[in-house]
């Protein structure tokens, strides 16, 4: 019986499942880099995440936990006991985040997205963004190119990542992305990867619809091949700090003083006035094939738009959208 009894009170302390069952699925905990024992403790009490709070004191101590916390975000399943529990922390075996990536137009804004579903030093982040010759080193990109690195999308991340790790993680992605194939289109195209995502990130801006973008992109193309400039009006309004904001061109905008001002400017912009979507990319690397020198968005509000050859036809196009904004009373 005594030993019966030992065996039991040994088999409850280490084995017996001593984490909370919550109806909306397993919980979480986040350790944060640099804390302690004594808050990880206060963090599964406070949040109640354990049924016996001693017995797994009584635990970690015994594998001398206190000086190996590891940071990170821990699933705790409620099957775990003390053992489990304290092996999968000791060893830092964390879960990981399905962190998403969304476009964005501004480099300042990467790690305010970032900080909301990591731990990652947003500071630390951004001094590396304004490092511009560590970029180059690493990365072959500068300051202005580097938003062509990154592409939007669902990434598996570590909650602790580090401000360098996760730049290494997106260069990653994009060079996975630039298969020989895509690499022989640009090729064919005579574009570098960057001038793809520069030109990929004015087609996106330019509309949402999937079937419009490799039309879209012929024009620019066209336009590109013929020496003509490319007047796009989303590079007018990223100098201004208007992309998201405005829905209207004004002539006064043409005459931003910027190298994004495409009807002041031949060519390219020096970088991207946005993330391009791997749809984006795409609709570059295989436009259509048409002598499209023109588009106007309809008129009708679908977010599609109506394409011409000549600029008179485009005239007709865009003086149909210039009323129809007009009689919505949007002047910007």
């Amino acid at each position: 019986m005594l030993l019966a009894a030992a065996g039991y009170a040994v088999w409850r302390v280490a084995y017996q499942p001593n984490v909370t069952a919550f109806a909306e699925g397993p919980a979480y905990l986040y350790i944060r880099t640099g804390t302690g024992y004594a808050a990880v403790l206060d963090s599964l009490q406070k949040h109640q995440l354990l049924r016996e709070p001693g017995t797994f004191r009584r635990v970690a101590e015994y594998h001398d936990y206190p000086a190996h916390v590891q940071p990170g975000r821990y699933r705790l399943d409620p099957a775990m006991g003390n053992i489990e529990l304290v092996k999968l922390l000791l060893f830092g075996r964390q879960d990981t985040v399905r962190f998403e990536l969304k476009p964005f137009h501004y480099l300042d804004r990467l790690p305010r997205q970032v900080s909301r579903q990591l731990e990652t030093d947003s500071f630390k982040l951004e001094l590396l963004l304004g490092e511009n010759a560590g970029l180059q080193a690493r990365y072959r990109l500068d300051t202005c190119t580097i938003r062509t690195m990154f592409i939007p999308g669902q990434y598996r991340l570590l909650w602790n990542t580090s401000a360098p790790a996760l730049l290494d993680t997106m260069a990653a992605r994009y060079r996975r992305f630039w298969t020989p194939e895509r690499q022989a289109r640009a090729d064919s195209l005579k574009m570098t990867r960057t001038q793809v995502s520069v030109l990929a990130s004015i087609v996106q801006r330019e509309t949402a619809q999937p079937t419009d973008k490799p039309l879209i992109a012929a024009v620019y193309l066209n336009r590109l091949r013929n020496g003509q400039p490319l007047q796009a009006d989303p590079t007018l309004l990223w100098p201004l700090h208007g992309l998201g904001t405005r829905k209207r061109v004004l002539n006064v905008d043409k005459k931003v003083d910027s190298p994004y001002n495409t009807y002041r400017h031949k060519g390219l912009p020096p970088g991207p006035i946005t993330t391009p979507l791997p749809g984006s990319l795409l609709a570059v690397l295989k436009p259509a094939h048409n002598k499209n020198l023109f588009f106007c968005a309809r008129p009708d509000g679908s977010g599609f738009s109506d394409f011409a050859e000549t600029y008179a036809q485009h005239k007709r196009n865009a003086r149909r959208y210039q009323h129809r904004l007009d009689s919505l009373g949007i002047k910007k």
